[in-house]
């Protein structure tokens, strides 16, 4: 472990109370962010505004019962975050809301743009002012902008300019598309219009389904579950997804390209979503299974580390044939570790999160799995309370290939003086987390485990889609 995620995003369209689904949505993608969350809605009505509230914190520390019955409406577009880019402050949290004299328009963004600083000093310099850091206030602005440039004029609403000029709205969509570069998985909402997009790689995961007679547009699949929804399908590279009273329309903006981020199946995604296709959980087992044939060891039992390195020692012990066992407990009250901003509080929180049971490793050799290995901070505390529990050997394996390069796409790894696998060979990793092993899944090895090879592999090989 040692990465963090970006966001989530939860669309609702169609559905009375949507706040309240669109609450049960964000929970379920809690794992994505926990730095602040946010609800807009909207009644659905061209003669309203969208209202929003959102605050810092978990979803459930936000939101109590009064803030969703008073967001009341069929609409709603609600976002957990991390920052990725721009600070740690209300003004970054999402969905960001702007009411114009044309309407209302709320936007929320998992992503990452790599060409923010040039399109907002563009913006600046023709006038427009921001309220935030944030780079997806960029792709808000630019919306409106485009708008205005097709021949947007002032009047209640977007959809009125929509319904009168066919294409308006759509082409400032698409062009906003097209010119941002980076990763960015949309959800975009109007008085009575819930959109989708999603970058032509499809580096952020995406998809679509039904929510009793409404929709529902979410980052992953676990989240459709939450609302007792039906999985339609994944919102595809390249495209855009339009809701509104007449159903769903598709446009595709741009040839795409498909480049998902990997360390989605590696650790980002819930064990139970299923993303382009592929089943989390079955994925990390597959790992798990080509890691034992790859890095064989003797020992008594394997164990994974909770809760994303569970499906790979899973999967490495039904190869390799030794025993699993629990050996490891996480506090479930403690966030995953890498939501902690500064690395003094990601050491201090491991012994916090983890801690052993010394019934299931006292005198045995221990293969631990866990799913990377960024800056080495949770594999070194790992490796002492695993010795301190009584393991007579530990043998440390990884279900992803070493992490070399930073990524500029949505997951923290800002520096790659940071990365330990770009300033020190095998051994001299081993030494410094203290185990008696060290074995990474080679990236021929985690292909295979996926059954493709069409995704970002930037942190691993330093060739990036963007």
């Amino acid at each position: 472990m040692g990465l963090r995620d970006e966001c989530g995003v939860a669309g609702i369209y169609g559905v009375p109370q949507s706040a309240h689904l669109a609450y049960y949505a964000l929970t379920s993608l809690q794992h994505r962010g926990q730095e602040s969350a946010g609800i807009a809605v909207s009644s659905g009505n061209s003669d309203e505004r969208i209202k929003l509230y959102k605050g810092m914190g978990l979803v459930g520390e936000v939101f109590k019962s009064e803030h969703l019955d008073d967001l009341k409406g069929n609409i709603a577009l609600g976002h957990v975050r991390y920052a990725t880019a721009g600070g740690r402050t209300i003004e970054n949290a999402q969905p960001f809301l702007n009411t114009y004299k044309f309407g209302s328009i709320a936007l929320a963004h998992n992503g990452q743009l790599v060409n923010h600083t040039e399109l907002r000093t563009l913006l600046e310099d023709s006038g427009c002012t921001f309220s935030s850091t944030s780079d997806s206030e960029v792709i808000l602005k630019l919306i409106v902008r485009k708008f205005i440039e097709q021949g947007g004029k002032p009047g209640r609403t977007i959809e009125e300019h929509y319904d009168e000029n066919k294409k308006l709205f759509e082409t400032a969509i698409v062009e906003t598309a097209r010119l941002i570069k980076g990763s960015f998985a949309l959800c975009i909402m109007t008085e009575n219009m819930l959109i989708a997009v999603r970058d032509l790689n499809g580096i952020r995961p995406l998809c679509i389904g039904k929510a009793g007679d409404g929709y529902i547009v979410t980052s992953e699949t676990c989240a459709i579950d939450a609302v007792n929804g039906t999985f339609i399908r994944d919102i595809a590279p390249g495209e855009i997804v339009f809701i509104d009273k007449n159903g769903l329309r598709s446009v595709q903006y741009d040839q795409p390209k498909k480049q998902t981020c990997i360390f989605e199946y590696v650790y980002f995604a819930r064990p139970d979503s299923v993303i382009d296709g592929i089943p989390v959980q079955q994925a990390r087992y597959k790992m798990g299974e080509v890691l034992a044939r790859e890095s064989k060891i003797a020992a008594d039992v394997v164990i994974g580390v909770p809760d994303s390195g569970i499906g790979a020692a899973m999967g490495y012990a039904r190869e390799s044939g030794i025993p699993y066992v629990t050996g490891i407990v996480k506090n479930k009250y403690i966030g995953r570790t890498f939501i902690a901003p500064t690395q003094s509080e990601r050491e201090n929180l491991v012994f916090v999160k983890l801690n052993a049971i010394a019934s299931d490793l006292v005198g045995k050799r221990v293969v631990v799995i866990d799913d990377s290995i960024v800056r080495g901070t949770t594999s070194r505390r790992l490796v002492q309370i695993l010795r301190r529990a009584g393991a007579k050997e530990v043998h440390f394996r990884v279900s992803s290939p070493p992490v070399k390069f930073p990524c500029h796409l949505g997951i923290d790894t800002p520096s790659k003086g940071e990365l330990i696998s770009s300033t020190h060979e095998l051994e001299e990793i081993r030494k410094e987390i203290g185990a008696d092993s060290l074995a990474f899944i080679s990236l021929e090895g985690m292909l295979e485990a996926l059954g493709a090879s069409d995704f970002c592999k930037g942190c691993f090989s330093g060739e990036y889609p963007v």
